[in-house]
């Protein structure tokens, strides 16, 4: 009998280079280098470099598979564990609105990992990610908002795209696809109560993601088996982890809908719910020409889901707890009109930063919620101390499909991150974005940084 754990795996089992549209090809090729650069951008940061260092320990020092943190080879388990805690450092990495979920970090450096150990082609490579991207987007819409508001859905669907994406490199059958799948959502993990302490957990969220869902995939494919309904089961995912799970999800149009096209862009270096009153704050202080000085108060209008993540963020201790908070977020743009990884570098310690937080609050809107996650709506109020109110609307925030960023925009954002802290020079980025460009053409995927 078929049902939707089922259906997953087959589709990811059989899914085939031609069977995948050419835009759905292109995007994923974008995808992929915005995640490589997020990667080096994340290398050197210090919860980064103790999980290279774990890796260093535990794992071998030379091995296939491409460790872009350290810069040596390693086995495919250790790379895929260290290059994903890198690729969600800088919050620069990819996001899919409807399952507030982030495909690229658990999804390209396990897929990545194992083609170099195998020594797959550049489409093989393609075929697997937009296998992962798939899977675990359909996973995170399965398991719904009440399961976003304690679990973090990029450390749980997360490990069922590793799995899916490696399993696909691995050629695994219908049947194997399926232990993959159920040996990987019995690993699924991840707690946002993290966000309190300023604590490290998010990077080992991804790191375990990618690598638990690698070896759910390599044991499957060596005759391990796993729960076959871990996803719609009476004691699966959707039974332990949400309130509102919904298995008709699982298998919205696949092979039809391709949730690679609704995936966004990260355009300022925060939290994604930040983004939209990030970009409506814009509008109005450079349509108004406002200074930080001249604004008095700002409510940003939001989902339940941005008072859930974002709340807890009051007063941020780190650089990396600082993108989690709505007035530090509002802050930069009002005074810097940007919200990069320089302006967070910098705006940490800065006391005129440091007071604007206390001038900003989050309010739910009734239409803002409504709309969510389908739709990530911007709306804020701010009053000037002239005594002026001014309101703005996004609809679309920048990086959004229907807002999105052209491939002069890619190149340019992967040029940034990946000389950020010198993790690589501008001619290695350069030479990163000619190879992910001509990916599709290459016979054995290689190194991607010299």
């Amino acid at each position: 009998m078929t049902h939707p754990s089922a259906e997953l795996a087959e589709f990811a089992a059989q899914l085939v280079y031609e069977d995948i549209p050419d835009n759905v090809l292109r995007r994923t090729e974008d995808l992929m280098l915005d995640c490589l650069a997020s990667t080096l951008a994340g290398s050197s940061a210090r919860a980064v470099q103790a999980i290279a260092q774990f890796a260093d320990t535990m794992g071998p020092t030379s091995g296939p598979s491409e460790n872009m943190v350290t810069r040596r080879s390693t086995s495919p388990l250790f790379a895929a564990m260290v290059n994903a805690a890198a690729a969600h450092m800088v919050e620069q990495d990819d996001v899919h609105n409807g399952s507030v979920f982030h495909p690229a970090a658990v999804v390209f450096p396990p897929a990545i990992a194992t083609a170099q150990a195998l020594g797959r082609s550049g489409k093989d490579l393609l075929v697997a990610c937009v296998a992962g991207y798939e899977v675990g987007i359909r996973v995170g819409e399965f398991l719904g908002r009440s399961h976003y508001k304690v679990f973090h859905t990029t450390g749980t669907a997360g490990t069922l795209a590793a799995a899916v994406a490696v399993g696909r490199l691995l050629n695994l059958n219908n049947q194997q696809m399926l232990h993959a799948l159920g040996s990987a959502g019995t690993q699924a993990a991840g707690l946002w109560e993290f966000l309190r302490d300023a604590a490290d957990s998010k990077q080992l969220h991804t790191a375990k993601a990618a690598a638990n869902g690698l070896t759910a995939a390599y044991l499957a494919h060596d005759g391990f088996t796993g729960a076959r309904r871990i996803l719609e089961g009476a004691q699966g995912m959707g039974a332990g982890m949400s309130q509102d799970a919904d298995p008709a999800k699982l298998t919205d149009r696949l092979g039809a809908r391709w949730t690679v096209l609704e995936t966004s862009f990260k355009f300022h270096a925060s939290c994604r719910h930040t983004h939209p009153a990030a970009d409506a704050l814009l509008d109005i202080v450079q349509i108004n020409d406002l200074s930080i000085d001249d604004i008095a108060s700002v409510v940003a209008h939001v989902h339940q889901g941005a008072i859930d993540v974002l709340g807890p963020v009051t007063n941020p201790t780190s650089v990396h707890q600082s993108k989690f908070s709505m007035g530090t977020v509002l802050g930069l743009i009002a005074q810097q009109r940007r919200a990069g990884l320089p302006e967070f570098d910098a705006g940490l310690d800065d006391p005129v930063i440091a007071a604007f937080r206390s001038r900003v609050s989050m309010e739910l809107d009734d239409e803002v919620n409504s709309a969510y996650p389908r739709q990530w709506i911007g709306k804020v109020t701010v009053q000037t101390r002239d005594g002026r109110r001014l309101t703005a609307r996004v609809d679309e925030p920048k990086g959004d499909p229907g807002n999105t960023l052209s491939r002069a925009e890619i190149e340019d954002k992967a040029l940034r991150l990946g000389t950020y802290r010198n993790a690589a020079s501008k001619e290695e980025s350069q030479a990163l974005i000619r190879k992910v460009w001509d990916l599709a053409n290459l016979q054995m995927v290689g190194r991607f940084v010299a």
